[in-house]
């Protein structure tokens, strides 16, 4: 049960990431996700983007303080697969696709050239508005036909 509560959550966060990257970052929160789209708005290695890491790290942290507490309860899971589906997005993300530590450069795997196809996809708009690809993980089979 542990296990189908942690994959659970994992899975979850594609759709809470969409969601927000779609309706929150793309929206009200433009503000801090523009220095991921628009290259003037970097200062250095870090970008106000990057502030994002936190907003989502805490409900994991908080679920695994929590669920510690309890003698490894489902909240301890949930944070858990939170935090895992932080480490993707962060080797997929940061490290993969946009290249911010020299690691995983190359691939020859279809599903990883999707993943970057879209994101290259999604990158190409620089404002806020006309924006597709908001997933990380689940990417339309269009992306997967080779241009």
């Amino acid at each position: 049960m542990n296990l189908l509560v942690l994959f659970g959550f994992f899975l979850m966060m594609e759709g809470v990431a969409w969601g927000a990257h779609r309706f929150l970052m793309h929206g009200p929160l433009w503000f801090l996700h523009r220095s991921h789209h628009q290259p003037v708005e970097r200062a250095g290695f870090f970008e106000r983007n990057d502030f994002f890491f936190v907003i989502f790290a805490l409900p994991g942290i908080i679920l695994i303080l929590t669920g510690i507490g309890n003698s490894l309860d489902w909240k301890f899971y949930a944070g858990l697969g939170i935090a895992l589906y932080g480490l993707c997005y962060f080797l997929v993300h940061d490290v993969f696709i946009h290249q911010r530590f020299q690691w995983l450069k190359r691939t020859d795997n279809v599903y990883f050239q999707a993943i970057r196809r879209a994101h290259k996809v999604h990158h190409k708009r620089l404002e806020k508005e006309g924006g597709e690809s908001f997933g990380m993980l689940l990417v339309s089979w269009r992306y997967f036909k080779k241009y």
